[in-house]
């Protein structure tokens, strides 16, 4: 009998995802849930050179249809189609949702952000007519402009996650406006972009926080743990709802392991601050505003901002990517 690995293990506990946009991935070190990207992992999945067919006929096809979408430049147009392209090829290979980010230039405009989703919406449709719109979920920067289309999009039956999310504060209104997913970054983002920087405050404990409170609230929302650094980080959310892992980590939990050491914050003891009643800001935009401005001294403020940067950052890559695939 072959030995479990710490993904099998892993597996009892919590619903794991896989965080790429590589079709392989999926395929090998499956079965996943879901699947989530964001334009960070679209800029390194279509940056290699086996997608310059895929990028010109994104291209060719944004064209097309470009007409549609009063006001949108082919460029965006032409990442969209191909980070649906690539979701497309990985949907055969999970059993739940292919996540898409939207635009993060369009992260403090609630109505462009709305029309972001219904958009990408169409592409899918366009793309693979009958593709199962119960199938997407469309990723959103947890801002307060985000979280209200989010309430839009998830009336309108749009399934989404409320991203880049670092606060109590951020949770208590993605339930209110009824995210189908949170996703806490345990780690800022940047850790993943510059090698010398370590988190001082991983969020591990406030993904534990967010679960119970939701559980007390009877929230329909799931906790959706991302940007972790290491197997033991991943451990210690066992139990979570859902956990999505990049392919190295999965690779490493992937090997045989007779006793894998899950230490996991849902069997601590410790104690953890729940809030004793139910927290409310869906209608009351300023205190959401100065509460999350407030947490740690304004620091979870920060990580948000530098967040929706460093996503700006690759949005502009990925346009750069469509630019030189057009010459």
């Amino acid at each position: 009998m072959a030995a479990q690995t710490g993904l099998d293990v892993l597996r009892t506990r919590t619903i794991v995802d896989c965080d790429t946009m590589d079709e392989e991935v999926a395929k090998s070190l499956g079965p996943f849930q879901d699947c989530t990207s964001n334009q960070a992992i679209a800029y390194g999945e279509l940056s290699k050179p086996e997608h310059g067919n895929l990028i010109a006929s994104s291209i060719s096809e944004a064209k097309n249809i470009l007409f549609r979408f009063p006001g949108l430049s082919l460029e965006d147009l032409s990442v969209e189609i191909a980070m649906v392209k690539l979701a497309l090829k990985i949907a055969p290979h999970i059993r739940g949702y292919v996540h898409i980010q939207t635009n993060p230039y369009y992260s403090y405009s609630a109505e462009k952000t709305t029309v972001n989703a219904l958009r990408i919406i169409q592409l899918f449709q366009y793309l693979q007519p009958g593709f199962e719109q119960s199938r997407i979920c469309i990723k959103i920067p947890s801002t307060w402009e985000g979280m209200m289309a989010c309430r839009t999009l998830e009336q309108a039956g749009v399934r989404t996650l409320a991203t880049t999310l670092f606060t109590l504060t951020q949770a208590v209104l993605a339930a209110e406006v009824g995210c189908t997913y949170v996703a806490p970054y345990v780690n800022q983002l940047k850790v993943h972009f510059e090698s010398e920087f370590t988190d001082p405050n991983k969020l591990l404990p406030l993904c534990v926080t967010i679960q119970k409170y939701y559980e007390s609230v009877k929230a329909k929302t799931q906790v959706l743990p991302a940007s972790l650094t290491s197997t033991d980080e991943i451990f210690a959310m066992a139990g979570v709802h859902h956990i999505t892992i990049a392919p190295g980590l999965l690779k490493e939990l992937s090997k045989p392991d007779s006793e894998p050491e899950i230490q996991s914050l849902f069997d601590s003891g410790a104690p953890i601050a729940v809030p004793s009643s139910p927290m409310s800001f869906v209608d009351d935009e300023a205190g959401y505003r100065l509460a999350f401005t407030r947490d740690l001294g304004g620091a979870s403020e920060e990580k948000l901002t530098q967040a929706v940067n460093i996503f700006c950052d690759m949005q502009d890559k990925l346009v750069q990517l469509m630019k030189s695939g057009e010459a």
